[in-house]
């Protein structure tokens, strides 16, 4: 007993902590997640305190959890850069769209920059649905990263692996040998890092991969 309150009854607040957290979710795969650990405690505990339709209930869910999961994984995801012009419609608009995430991230970037001539654009498809826009500059044998943005539902590490690991080729076919970003957002900085990047000094916020 702890607080005066039963160790089986701790139990049961614990996995409604989880299941209340997992609502909470933006992706559907740490929802799942959180939701099949919550759900698996929650039957635990209807089945301890011989509540069986809460037992039965979570068990349930977490079998359907499982199955959810199971094909999440096993789904073979499809990925394609579609380049478009700085003056495409659709990559305006998605650009105004999220204006504001993309301030969180990118507080720097401005749309002036879609004047430049330098500029280099695409539109990241998963699945056949735009996910995320990219924007970079030219600059003899570098391209500068001026937007690196994907939806909150599809913020795994999946699209940063497809533009800077799998699609790479498209990005050397412009003679880049190196991609630099700068950001002092910290969730950017440890994807970046994820990607192969590299900090150049301890100060600087600026970000390198040689490709």
């Amino acid at each position: 007993m702890l607080f005066n309150i039963p160790y089986l009854e701790w139990i049961g607040y614990f996995g409604s902590v989880i299941v209340a957290v997992s609502l909470t979710m933006s992706s559907i795969k740490k929802l799942r997640w959180y939701n099949l650990l919550g759900a698996a405690v929650f039957s635990f505990y209807g089945f301890a305190i011989g509540a069986l339709p809460v037992g039965f209930l979570n068990l349930f869910i977490v079998v359907a959890d499982t199955y959810y999961i199971y094909k999440m994984y096993s789904f073979k995801e499809s990925f394609k850069s579609l380049l478009v012009s700085a003056s495409d419609s659709y990559l305006n608009y998605y650009i105004d769209f999220y204006k504001n995430e993309i301030k969180d991230y990118f507080p720097a970037f401005n749309k002036s920059i879609l004047t430049d001539k330098n500029v280099f654009a695409f539109l990241l498809l998963r699945n056949e649905v735009v996910v995320g826009v990219f924007v970079g500059t030219k600059e003899e044998q570098s391209l500068k990263v001026q937007l690196d943005f994907v939806t909150v539902a599809y913020r795994d590490l999946k699209p940063g692996d497809f533009i800077y690991k799998q699609n790479i080729k498209m990005i050397k076919d412009l003679d880049i040998s190196c991609i630099t970003s700068i950001t002092d957002n910290k969730i950017h900085q440890k994807y970046l890092r994820k990607m192969g990047f590299e900090r150049l000094d301890s100060i600087s916020d600026t970000y390198h991969k040689n490709i």
